[in-house]
């Protein structure tokens, strides 16, 4: 069976069988047993992260350099809307984010590793990581010695892009994706008769002015030439038609690239709260939290897979990204801790694998992972043997 084939039938035995952050036991169990088939040693991190170690057998003992490549194992709770035979079989999972395309792609790199072995030196550390939708997985593989172990100097992510057509590669100096918040308040006021609402507290008005006093923080507050995001995300309250709800929930994202701007959102955030929970004689709760920092790639490393991609691609499939994204990757940690990159690599070829990231019909064009392990592998050899 050539690469392709063994590609595409990893990939699709992984995407049948997603499992949420935390939980990607049967990956992990699948990743380990086809890195110890091709004699490569590995060890479990934080139960579902798995770390493999390949390495070279080319005559340069003095080389103790090492790269780590790393792709995530978790899929998301959706459900899938497509009809094709690997199709998920778990009810309300699905890989709508491409995470079963990134493990494959990295699989791919260690087989063609295992057997180029003898073209480098140093070692190779091959990184899935558990949880990244959720935005925990990096911080508990640093914790656990994902980085210090094998005294990893340099790390190379690469994700699955809908944007960008099969047989392309985007790069990006500097700073590549925003930082991520998550805020959660609650706004409670008097529960009441829909009839009689001059007797109770109208937590649902209230949050709703607030909501839309929210917009006004970017457009209104924050420099026109600052990248900043204020999305609302999920609303929860009221019981019945004719109640006035008591109390309502309202969860939402900030996202930044600096902290300046994140504090000032957060500030501005408060200050509208409480003028109008007081104008409403109610009160309020706020839980805001710091998933992820922004991703800042490199410049070095982007230029060591600028020349991986002229090799594996070729220089006008290369796309250099100008400016950043608002979306947010866990992988931004490892830079906090080294230097490293994180790549692009174009899946898309017609409209069903042009949805975007976690739609219900999330697709990608298998014919790109082999271009993806190419690249992978050949970016950890220019390191290696440099």
């Amino acid at each position: 069976m050539n690469l392709f084939e063994t590609l595409k039938n990893i990939r699709r035995t992984i995407h049948k069988n997603p499992e949420l952050s935390n939980k990607e036991f049967k990956t992990a169990n699948l990743v380990e047993k086809y890195l110890n088939n091709l004699g490569i040693k590995t060890y479990r991190l934080c139960k579902t992260g798995v770390v493999g170690i390949l390495e070279g057998a080319k005559n340069n003992s003095n080389n103790k350099k090492t790269i780590a490549l790393r792709a995530d194992l978790d899929a998301l709770p959706i459900q899938e809307e497509n009809n094709h035979s690997y199709k998920s079989q778990n009810d309300g999972i699905m890989h709508a984010c491409g995470h079963d395309g990134n493990t494959t792609m990295l699989l791919g790199a260690a087989m063609i590793l295992a057997k180029q072995k003898k073209e480098f030196s140093g070692k190779v550390q091959f990184t899935f990581q558990l949880d990244e939708e959720t935005a925990g997985g990096s911080k508990y593989m640093i914790k656990e010695g994902v980085l210090s172990k094998n005294k990893v100097d340099c790390i190379i992510g690469a994700h699955v892009s809908p944007w960008l057509k099969t047989g392309k590669i985007a790069l990006k100096y500097g700073a590549m994706m925003a930082g991520v918040d998550e805020f959660v308040i609650e706004i409670k006021g008097l529960l009441g008769h829909g009839a009689y609402p001059h007797l109770s507290k109208d937590s649902i008005v209230a949050a709703c002015e607030f909501i839309m006093s929210l917009q006004t923080i970017v457009s209104r507050v924050i420099n026109p030439v600052e990248p900043a995001v204020v999305s609302v995300g999920k609303i929860e309250g009221g019981k019945q038609y004719n109640i006035i709800a008591d109390k309502v929930k309202i969860v939402g994202t900030v996202r930044t690239f600096s902290v300046k701007t994140r504090e000032l959102i957060k500030k501005e955030m408060i200050k509208r709260l409480q003028g109008i929970c007081k104008s409403y004689s109610i009160t309020y709760t706020l839980n805001y939290q710091i998933l992820n920092i922004p991703l800042i790639n490199d410049d070095c490393i982007v230029k060591l897979c600028f020349e991986s991609a002229k090799q594996c691609y070729g220089n006008k499939n290369i796309e250099m990204l100008q400016n950043p994204s608002m979306g947010g990757e866990d992988f931004a940690e490892y830079l906090k801790e080294i230097k490293g990159a994180f790549v692009y690599i174009g899946t898309s070829s017609n409209k069903a694998t042009s949805y975007p990231w976690h739609h219900a019909k999330f697709d990608l064009d298998e014919k790109a992972l082999v271009g993806g392990a190419k690249f992978l592998a050949n970016t950890a050899k220019l390191f290696l043997n440099k």
